[in-house]
């Protein structure tokens, strides 16, 4: 197991609650730090939940995930904001992917941590229907165990205050 966990570049499995409890530093563009984890910042996440609102527009497709948890405001770009790189979706798979997101599905949502008028928000990058109904718990203890092992949670994290 890596000693050290590098969150630039790697989607951060999270619960709804922890997304919306992110710290804020207000850089250019800003960073996010997760409250009780050793300082480090925070860009990219991934969590599971139900799609509880849907807003369709031309051009994005905005959404609320709901884990139980909180309710995360998810936008999917139909058309990239900037030129495309290699690693970037086509507009073919963004389309399709947003046809994926229909109300009381249960999706996996990849994506930027960001900010638009003071509201966090994730810019999807990957939307993934989730078919197997343990999947909602897998996720759960995953993100447990990721946090206790691979975040450097603090040892106070999981007690009540």
């Amino acid at each position: 197991m890596a000693t050290g966990w590098s969150s630039r570049m790697t989607h951060a499995k999270l619960l709804a609650a922890e997304v919306l409890s992110v710290t804020v530093y207000p850089t250019s563009p800003p960073s996010f730090s997760i409250p009780r984890r050793s300082p480090s910042s925070i860009s990219r996440a991934e969590i599971l939940g139900i799609v509880v609102s849907l807003e369709s527009k031309p051009k994005f497709v905005k959404f609320l995930l709901d884990d139980g948890t909180g309710c995360v405001p998810c936008i999917l770009w139909l058309h990239p904001l900037l030129p495309p790189s290699d690693n970037d979706p086509t507009p073919e798979l963004l389309r399709l992917q947003a046809r994926t997101v229909r109300l009381g599905e249960e999706l996996r949502v990849r994506g930027r941590i960001t900010l638009y008028r003071a509201q966090l928000q994730i810019t999807v990058a990957d939307v993934f229907v989730e078919k197997d109904p343990n999947m909602e718990t897998f996720h759960r203890l995953d993100c447990l165990r990721l946090a206790k092992r691979s975040y450097h949670l603090h040892k106070d994290a999981f007690t009540s205050t």
